[in-house]
């Protein structure tokens, strides 16, 4: 089945609501999971992405929910075709809890795991922090630190979640030194998993020497994340 698409009513000046796209539990023949995960894009592609695409559709071929929405500033750029910066990480904060509410609407009493990729993610282990109300957590590419500046570290609040969490992190991820987030992690208020990709970029690009296709990379995040559902919530 495709997926459903939605629209969800968001408080910003230029948009009144935001694009969803909802993959029901089972959709792809899958057996119904108690998990449905909200993944969250990164600040420079959409809900659309291929990346997006692959891992809402790996997921609900294990028999997950997966709801995927667009931030505001990309729900413009998809309307005008301009781009623009992310909005201010309050406004997509906000944006990401009403998300969060539409996705207990659609399944009521569901363990929810928070996902995303780079900026997403680190928006919902925001949410986390402030006590929004989450199974675990799931990062595709955790920005610790901006490109180039890894002594700007985006850790100061791990110690205030509480949830599990996965990480998983390429070897070449200019956005997350791996022995800077490997001493990080330790501060994480929960237990913390960290799976590393060989070779693989921030998007989760790896060369062309480690012999893998496109699918089969985004096939191995899926299936290292499944197992970490499994075995966190057995």
């Amino acid at each position: 089945m495709p997926p459903t698409e939605l629209h969800i009513p968001v408080e910003h000046p230029h948009v009144e609501h935001v694009s969803a796209l909802w993959q029901a539990p089972g959709s792809a023949g899958a057996v119904a999971r108690e998990s449905v995960w909200l993944l969250a894009h990164g600040a420079g592609a959409g809900m659309q992405h291929e990346f997006m695409q692959r891992v809402a559709d790996g997921l609900a071929g294990r028999g997950f929910g997966c709801l995927r929405f667009q931030y505001p500033y990309m729900e413009r750029h998809s309307r005008d075709g301009v781009r623009r910066p992310p909005d201010p990480m309050g406004r997509i904060e906000a944006a990401h809890v009403l998300a969060l509410r539409a996705l207990e609407r659609l399944a009521p009493g569901a363990r929810v795991i928070l996902a995303g990729k780079s900026m997403g993610g680190r928006a919902s282990s925001h949410l986390a922090a402030k006590g929004q109300d989450c199974a675990g957590l799931v990062f595709f590419g955790y920005p610790l630190h901006p490109p180039g500046k890894p002594d700007k570290l985006r850790s100061e609040h791990f110690a205030a979640i509480c949830q599990p969490a996965l990480f998983l992190q390429g070897t070449r991820d200019n956005l997350c030194r791996l022995d800077l987030l490997e001493a990080e992690l330790p501060r994480w208020g929960g237990s913390v998993t960290l799976e590393v990709v060989e070779g693989a970029d921030h998007g989760f690009a790896v060369p062309r020497s480690r012999g893998l296709s496109r699918d089969e990379v985004i096939a191995d995040l899926i299936e290292r994340a499944e197992r970490w559902e499994r075995a966190t919530f057995p």
